[in-house]
C-alpha cells in the first residue's frame, strides 16, 4: 500500500476517478455509453473528443519541459494552423474535395512545423531564454493568423475536414483515435529507444551532456519543432470542431492548461526526468473537470476558481514535502504514544564497550 501512494500517477487517477464519482452522483448515467449508427456516444466519449487537442498540445509540452525550456507560443500556433486550413479550404472552389482538404491539412502543417523550427533556432542556436523565444510568436502568432484571415472570421462547410473534429473512426471520435494514435507512436519511441534518456540528459545538464557526446542542441532543436507540428495538429482538431477560424479565440490559453496536464502528470519544471502517462492522466483530469463544471451546475463566474482549487489540491498532495509530511503522520498514528522501539542487545562483559570495564585491564 505504500508503494502505491508513492507512485507518481496515484494522486493524478485519484482525482481523476474522484471527478468521475461527483459526476455519476449529480448524474448516475452519466458513465453510460450507446451505440447509434455503428458510433459510441456518451460523456466518456465526449470527454475523449475534449481531451484530444489538449493531448496533442501536451505531448509537445512534455518534451520541451524535459529539456528544461518551455513553449508558450503553442496557443498562437493553434489560431495560426486553423487560420491557414480554413482560408485555403475557403478559397477553393470545391471545398468537399478531398485533395483541398489534404492540401490544406499539408499547408497548415508544413507553416507550423517551421514556426516550431524558428523556436528552436532561437533557444538552440542564438542561446535565447525559452521563455522568451516562445514569448516573442506568442505575441506575433496571433497577428499572423489575423493576417490570414484578414482579422475576420472564417467560416467553411467541408465534409471531409469537418471528420477531423466531429467525425468517426471505428466508432471512436476521429480527433481521440489521432491524438491517442500519435501520444502511442511518440511514447513507444521515447521509451523504447535511447532518444528518452537522452533527452532527459539534455534537461538535467546541457553543458555535461554535450561534453559527453550527446547533441544536445540538436535535440532541443527536434523537442521544439515537434511542439510546433503537434500544436498544428491540435489547431486542425479545434477549427475542424468549430468549422471556424477564430485567430483571437483559437487555442487562447491552451498553453497554460497544456502546462497543467503536465505538472499534474508529475514533470517537474525543472527539466530532466519526464512522465508522459502522466501528462495522459493529466490531460484527461482537466478535460473531465472541465465537464464536472457543467454537470455540477457551477455559476461561470466562479469556473476559474472552482478548477485552480481542485488543480491545486493534486499538485500539493504531489509535492515531496507533502509527502514527507503525510508519511511522518502515518508513521506517528502507527506507533502508539509512549512506545520505544525494543531495546538490542547489551554489551558483552569484558568487551572494551562495556562501561564497566577498565579498557587498560584487557589483554591483547
Amino acid at each position: 500500500m505504500r508503494d502505491v501512494l508513492r507512485h507518481h500517477l496515484f494522486w493524478p487517477v485519484a482525482a481523476l476517478v474522484v471527478l468521475l464519482a461527483a459526476n455519476t452522483i449529480a448524474r448516475p448515467g452519466f458513465l453510460a455509453v450507446t451505440v447509434r449508427d455503428g458510433h459510441l456516444f456518451g460523456a466518456p466519449v465526449d470527454i475523449l473528443r475534449t481531451t484530444a487537442p489538449l493531448l496533442l498540445v501536451a505531448l509537445g509540452m512534455t518534451l520541451v519541459i524535459a529539456t528544461r525550456g518551455i513553449d508558450l507560443s503553442v496557443g498562437a500556433v493553434v489560431a495560426v494552423s486553423g487560420a491557414v486550413a480554413l482560408s485555403h479550404i475557403a478559397s477553393s472552389p470545391d471545398p468537399d474535395s478531398p485533395v483541398t482538404v489534404l492540401t490544406a491539412i499539408a499547408l497548415a502543417l508544413v507553416l507550423c512545423l517551421l514556426l516550431g523550427v524558428w523556436n528552436g533556432f532561437l533557444v538552440s542556436v542564438l542561446g535565447i531564454q525559452p521563455i522568451i523565444a516562445t514569448l516573442i510568436l506568442m505575441t506575433a502568432g496571433r497577428g499572423v493568423a489575423m493576417l490570414i484571415t484578414n482579422g475576420m472570421i472564417t467560416t467553411v462547410n467541408s465534409t471531409p475536414f469537418k471528420v477531423l473534429g466531429s467525425g468517426f473512426w471505428l466508432g471512436l471520435p476521429a480527433a481521440a483515435v489521432l491524438a491517442f494514435g500519435v501520444f502511442a507512436v511518440v511514447a513507444f519511441v521515447v521509451r523504447r529507444t535511447a532518444l528518452g534518456m537522452l533527452l532527459e540528459a539534455t534537461g538535467i545538464n546541457p553543458a555535461a551532456s554535450r561534453l559527453s557526446g550527446v547533441r544536445s542542441r540538436t535535440l532541443t532543436w527536434t523537442v521544439y519543432t515537434a511542439s510546433g507540428l503537434f500544436a498544428g495538429l491540435a489547431g486542425l482538431l479545434i477549427s475542424a470542431d468549430t468549422m471556424a477560424a477564430d485567430a483571437n479565440n483559437a487555442g487562447l490559453f491552451i498553453e497554460l492548461d497544456a502546462i497543467l496536464a503536465v505538472v499534474i502528470g508529475g514533470t517537474a519544471l525543472s527539466g530532466g526526468k519526464f512522465n508522459l502517462s502522466g501528462t495522459l492522466v493529466g490531460a484527461l483530469v482537466i478535460a473531465t473537470l472541465e465537464r464536472t463544471v457543467t454537470v455540477l451546475g457551477i455559476s461561470p463566474l466562479v469556473t476559474p476558481l472552482f478548477m485552480a482549487l481542485v488543480v491545486i489540491a493534486v499538485t500539493l498532495l504531489q509535492s515531496p514535502r507533502m509527502r514527507e509530511r503525510l508519511t511522518a503522520r502515518r508513521r506517528q498514528v502507527a506507533t502508539p504514544p509512549g512506545s520505544r522501539p525494543p531495546a538490542g542487545p547489551g554489551p558483552t562483559p569484558g568487551s572494551t564497550t562495556d562501561p564497566t570495564t577498565d579498557p587498560t585491564e584487557v589483554k591483547a
